[in-house]
C-alpha cells in the first residue's frame, strides 16, 4: 500500500486522481481494473474514491480530512483546528495513518509532541512556537494527556526527548503521570521516565520544568543532568557511573557537578563505550560553550577521537552543526568550534 509524503498536497492528489481517470477512459488495464473495483463508471468521483482506497482510507473525504489535519498541526493553525474539532472531535485522539514518515502511526498530541523532530524535512522553523496552544486544544477536545493504552511512551516522554518545553508545560498542566516510563522495546531510553528521556537527550528546559513540577530522580547521570549530587556519588561509585555522569553534567552544562566529579578522581577524557558518551565530545556536539571551556581548562584533550567514527570533539561539533541545518543551529556550535579550534591548534 502507497503512504503520503511527509509534506502532502491535496492538489497532487486531485492530479492523481485526474489522471488515474484519463488513462483508465484511455484503455490502460491497470488503471480501468483500479477504478472498475470501486465503481460501475469511470468518473472523477470514482477516481478519486480509488486514489483513497489505494492510501487505506475508505473515502476521499477521510483521506482529505487527513491530509488537513496534518497541515493544520505542521502549521500550529488553532482557528483551523478549532473548526475541524467542532465537526469531528474524534480527529483529536484518532490515530494518524499511512504517513511515510511515521508507517506506525501517531496520535495527533504525540505528533504535536515530536514536531521538531519532523521540522527540518517538513521546511518548518525550528522554533515551532504555538505547539503547547494546539496541545491543549487537542487535550480539551478529548485527546489521552497519558496517551493510549499500549503507546511505547507517553506524549510527555515524547516532548521530553525532543525538547518541546511548550508542550511539556501544557501536559504537566493537564496532569500528566510524571513516572510514567517507556517500554521495554521502545526507542530512546527504554525504561525511561520523562525525566530520564530529558536528561540522556539534553532537554535542559524540560528537564527543569519536570523537577519544578516533583519528577523523581532515578539515578547519579539524572541528578548530574539536574545539577545536585546530595546522596547519589559515594565513595564506592562505579567507574563507568561517574563518567557517565560526567557526559550528563557536560551536556546539561552543571559546572559545578563537573567539578564535583572531577575531584573524586573522575578521568576527564574517559569515554563510555556502551553509551559512545565522552564529556567533552558530547558537550561539543551539542553545542554547550560553557561546558567545553570548563573541561578544556580542566586539561580536557581536544585531540582525542572516539572509538567509533574517529572523531575528535571539533568533528563532532561541526558535524552536529550540520546535522540540524540553519534554521535549528545554534550560536553555541560557533563558539564551541572557536573554543576548540583554538585549544586544538595549542595541541600541535
Amino acid at each position: 500500500m502507497p503512504q503520503l509524503p511527509a509534506r502532502p498536497d491535496l492538489a497532487q492528489l486531485r492530479r492523481q486522481a485526474k489522471e488515474l481517470l484519463r488513462v483508465a477512459k484511455a484503455g490502460e488495464p491497470e488503471a480501468h481494473a483500479q477504478l472498475a473495483a470501486v465503481a460501475t463508471r469511470p468518473t472523477l468521483g470514482a477516481a478519486q474514491l480509488a486514489i483513497a482506497r489505494a492510501y487505506g482510507f475508505p473515502s476521499w473525504t477521510k483521506l482529505k480530512t487527513e491530509v488537513d489535519r496534518r497541515d493544520i498541526l505542521n502549521r500550529r493553525d488553532l482557528p483551523r483546528l478549532a473548526a475541524l474539532l467542532a465537526e469531528q472531535p474524534e480527529q483529536a485522539r484518532q490515530s494518524m495513518r499511512s504517513w511515510s514518515d511515521h508507517p506506525r502511526g501517531a496520535s495527533p498530541l504525540g505528533y504535536i509532541a515530536m514536531l521538531r523532530f519532523d521540522a527540518a524535512r517538513l521546511g518548518l522553523n525550528g522554533l515551532l512556537p504555538g505547539t503547547g496552544a494546539i496541545a491543549r486544544a487537542l487535550i480539551e477536545a478529548g485527546a489521552p494527556v497519558n496517551g493510549e493504552a499500549g503507546d511505547p511512551e507517553t506524549p510527555l516522554i515524547t516532548a521530553a526527548s525532543y525538547g518541546d518545553a511548550e508542550v511539556a508545560a501544557v501536559l504537566i498542566e493537564a496532569g500528566a503521570d510524571l513516572e510514567a516510563v517507556a517500554a521495554p522495546h521502545a526507542g530512546g531510553v527504554p525504561g525511561g521516565t520523562a525525566l530520564g528521556h530529558a536528561a540522556v537527550f539534553g532537554m535542559t528546559d524540560v528537564l527543569d520544568l519536570l523537577l519544578a513540577a516533583g519528577a523523581r530522580i532515578g539515578g547519579l547521570s539524572e541528578a548530574a543532568a539536574a545539577g545536585d549530587l546530595s546522596g547519589w556519588l559515594h565513595t564506592d561509585t562505579p567507574l563507568i557511573e561517574r563518567v557517565r555522569a560526567l557526559a550528563m553534567a557536560a551536556d546539561h552544562q552543571q559546572l559545578t557537578v563537573i567539578d564535583q566529579l572531577l575531584d573524586v578522581g573522575t578521568p576527564i577524557d574517559a569515554e563510555d563505550e556502551q553509551y559512545r558518551r565522552q564529556a567533552l565530545r558530547l558537550a561539543a556536539m551539542r553545542g554547550r560553550a560553557a561546558s567545553v571551556a570548563h573541561l578544556l581548562r580542566h586539561g580536557a584533550d581536544p585531540c582525542l577521537r572516539d572509538l567509533v567514527e574517529q572523531r575528535t570533539a571539533l568533528e563532532w561539533c561541526r558535524h552536529a552543526r550540520a546535522q540540524l541545518g540553519d534554521h535549528r543551529g545554534s550560536p553555541g556550535h560557533d563558539r564551541v568550534e572557536a573554543l576548540l579550534i583554538t585549544a586544538t591548534a595549542q595541541q600541535d
